[in-house]
């Protein structure tokens, strides 16, 4: 599937997202809430990767455990630290995280360590759920195999 297939099937999936609570206060996510959902994808593994825990679809990772490391809390400076679990989110290219950021989504951040890389950092303790939702899912479908995920989103719109 070419490059601008795939992102039209994903902004085809948004066409039917209610992104009406996305600016709200919305129940807490957690870690273990993440793996709940990432596990409910088809063909997603849970492994670990540098020590944390990471969940990928075939042999991609699209979502992991991403605690601040020594080198990231220096660059923080005197700013404060964001607290709680961490998780990073792949998009679907640096234009999709570019969008991702200026929605101003509660929680969606990055570090200058994700400079030119295609993925979000989430804290999970100020994220609204249903936004923390769509990521997985928009994360799942960029690293998904296109049938995979064209066939997901299908059995989704049947259901």
């Amino acid at each position: 599937m070419a490059e601008r297939d795939r992102h039209a099937l994903i902004l085809s999936r948004r066409r039917g997202s209610d992104t009406r609570t996305l600016g709200r206060v919305a129940p807490v996510f957690t870690l273990a809430k993440v793996e709940e959902l990432a596990m409910s994808f088809p063909g997603v593994t849970e492994g670990r990767r540098w020590g944390n825990t990471t969940w990928s679809v075939d042999g991609k990772a699209f979502v992991w455990e991403r605690p601040f490391t020594k080198a990231d809390i220096r660059r923080f400076g005197d700013s404060p630290l964001r607290s709680g679990d961490i998780v990073a989110v792949a998009t679907d290219g640096l234009d999709e995280k570019a969008a991702v950021l200026q929605s101003g989504v509660q929680g969606v951040f990055t570090i200058a360590h994700f400079d030119g890389y295609a993925a979000v950092l989430v804290q999970l303790s100020v994220v609204p759920a249903a936004a923390m939702r769509d990521l997985l899912l928009d994360a799942w479908l960029a690293c998904a195999k296109p049938v995979r995920a064209t066939e997901y989103l299908a059995r989704r719109q049947i259901g």
